[in-house]
C-alpha cells in the first residue's frame, strides 16, 4: 500500500483515515481541499489545480483524500488502493455539524490555511444529498477498478478501526 486512494460523503473520516493510514505508513499526505481552494474560499484556478494533481499522482508515494470526482480516473490510475468510507447520512452529518461549530471561524489541518470552518448552506446541502447520486458514482467506481488497485469499501467506523488495526 504505497499510492492511496480515499474518498466518500462529507464527515466520513476521509482527512482523519488519511493522517492515520500516513503516519502509520510513513506516506505524505494530500487533501484535495487544499489543492482546489486558496486562502479566502476562492476557488484555484483550472490550469494551476491541473499542474498540482500531475505532479501529485507522479510521486511514488502518496495518499490523497477527498472527493472531487473529475480527477477519479487519473488517480485510480495511479493508485494501488482505493478506500471508500460509506457511512450513513445519521453518522456523518452531526460529525459535519459539531465540526462547524467547535471549528468555526478556524483553520483546519485538512484545509488551505486561511479558509476557517464557517456556516456554508450549500454544503450542507450536499452532506444530505450525498447519498442520491454520489454515493452511487462511488460504488460504481468500485466496481470499475482496475485489477491493480485493491478496494475497501468501509461502511461503519468499527470496520475502519479494523482496517487500520490491521495496517
Amino acid at each position: 500500500m504505497r499510492r492511496v486512494m480515499i474518498i466518500g460523503g462529507p464527515g466520513s473520516g476521509k482527512s482523519t483515515l488519511a493522517r492515520r493510514i500516513g503516519a502509520r505508513l510513513d506516506l505524505p499526505v494530500t487533501h484535495l481541499d487544499q489543492i482546489y481552494w486558496e486562502p479566502g474560499w476562492v476557488f484555484r484556478e483550472h490550469e494551476d489545480v491541473r499542474d498540482r494533481l500531475l505532479a501529485l499522482y507522479a510521486a511514488e508515494d502518496w495518499v490523497i483524500d477527498g472527493n472531487y470526482s473529475i480527477t477519479w480516473p487519473e488517480r485510480l490510475a495511479r493508485a494501488d488502493t482505493l478506500i471508500f468510507l460509506d457511512l450513513p447520512t445519521w453518522i456523518r452529518a452531526p460529525r459535519v455539524i459539531r465540526r462547524t461549530v467547535t471549528g468555526f471561524g478556524r483553520d483546519r489541518p485538512d484545509l488551505t490555511p486561511g479558509c476557517p470552518e464557517r456556516f456554508d448552506w450549500i454544503f450542507y446541502r450536499f452532506v444530505f444529498t450525498y447519498g442520491l447520486r454520489r454515493r452511487k458514482r462511488a460504488l460504481a467506481q468500485l466496481r470499475a477498478a482496475p485489477d491493480h488497485v485493491a478496494c475497501h469499501h468501509l461502511t461503519r467506523p468499527a470496520e475502519i478501526e479494523r482496517f487500520v488495526s490491521a495496517l
